[in-house]
């Protein structure tokens, strides 16, 4: 099974089974990972912001317009980031890693 590793808001990393099929943002889920996910992975918002490490990165499929208008609203924007919703694992990408952000801008909640 493909492994990938989340390095924390806090330098700290955790190294998850990262099953075939699942999104980053479901893995972090299943694994206490603290990626929010405010639209329940339908790339409606970019609270699932993370920043994939610069050799991954290429390995990617390429973001779809809309996961680029999201990640306009995403704080910490870097050259590598994407959508955690839109990054479908498999084997090819067995060792991945992706940092979260150190904050997240969440538009979904009434202020």
């Amino acid at each position: 099974m493909p492994r990938m590793t989340f390095i924390l808001q806090d330098g700290s990393c955790r190294e998850v089974d990262a099953p075939a099929g699942l999104s980053v943002l479901e893995i972090a889920q299943r694994n206490g990972v603290e990626l929010e996910g405010a639209c329940g992975g339908s790339c409606a918002c970019s609270t699932c912001h993370v920043i994939v490490g610069e050799a991954w990165f290429a390995k990617l499929e390429p973001a779809s317009e809309e996961e680029e208008d999201m990640l306009d609203l995403a704080f910490g924007l870097a050259l590598t980031s994407r959508l955690g919703c839109q990054i479908r694992m498999r084997e090819a990408l067995d060792g991945l890693v992706v940092t979260l952000p150190a904050a997240t801008r969440n538009m979904m909640v009434d202020q």
